[in-house]
């Protein structure tokens, strides 16, 4: 049993969602403080220009937790952010597949920021076709700080592997923690995908989110994200914004 732990992300990058899919059980760490300039509330598309940030706005998050974190509804992101998907996506190969369901998403008016990015994830996953389950932290009742909580998580949903983000991020863990309740660590290991994308001219840009690769390969999304892209793809110079 692979477990993976995160906070809600919004709009989450490739990375994010290759995660859950390499995950059994994907648990959202909802209780988690509220990181300020983190991506619990923006994330990045590709427009003519290149990259740039869609952020939703919130009321003063200061050390409180995502649960807790209300969205700023004063400052019209909704109409912003989708303006901003139709004008950098409008004419993407599967756009018109997907602008419904995420319309639907900018039509309604959101106070929770936690509730908009688990809506948002259930929306995208569904889209690209993943089954991970999701387990919300706040409803495990599990204490504990650091490494102690997630070994913790680990042990309540029988886990016998912990996925971590990259194997830079064990930095952040206890080993021996782990490997005294009988749990592997795994790292992601993640290197992003070259597929195709909108505005080639100005050149691939990696770890996006993941409704760039949406919206350019739709039903190839799922296949391309895992490494195993069942047509040709691109050459296309990447570079690091």
């Amino acid at each position: 049993m692979i477990v993976a732990v995160h906070q809600p992300h919004y709009l989450p990058w490739l990375r994010y969602v290759d995660k859950v899919v390499r995950s059994d059980v994907f648990v959202l760490l909802d209780d988690a403080q509220f990181t300020k300039n983190g991506w619990q509330n923006r994330n990045k598309i590709k427009t003519p220009q290149g990259w740039t940030y869609l952020t939703v706005p919130v009321e003063d998050p200061f050390g409180k937790s995502i649960l807790e974190v209300r969205i700023c509804n004063r400052e019209g992101w909704r109409k912003k952010h989708w303006n901003a998907l139709r004008t950098s996506y409008g004419r993407a190969p599967y756009f018109r597949r997907y602008a419904e369901a995420f319309e639907a998403v900018y039509a309604r008016e959101w106070e929770s920021l936690c509730d908009l990015n688990l809506h948002l994830l259930g929306v995208i996953l569904e889209a690209v076709g993943v089954r991970t389950r999701l387990v919300r932290s706040s409803e495990l009742g599990i204490c504990g700080q650091a490494t102690e909580r997630l070994v913790a998580i680990c042990r309540a949903l029988r886990a016998d592997v912990y996925l971590t983000g990259d194997y830079a991020a064990q930095n952040h863990l206890d080993p021996d923690l782990f490997r005294q309740a009988g749990i592997e660590v795994v790292g992601q290991n993640w290197h992003c995908p070259i597929y195709r994308q909108q505005f080639p001219q100005i050149g691939f840009i990696p770890d996006l989110s993941i409704v760039d690769l949406l919206f350019n390969e739709g039903s190839h999304a799922l296949e391309i994200l895992m490494g195993r892209p069942d047509r040709p793809m691109p050459l296309v110079a990447a570079r690091i914004p």
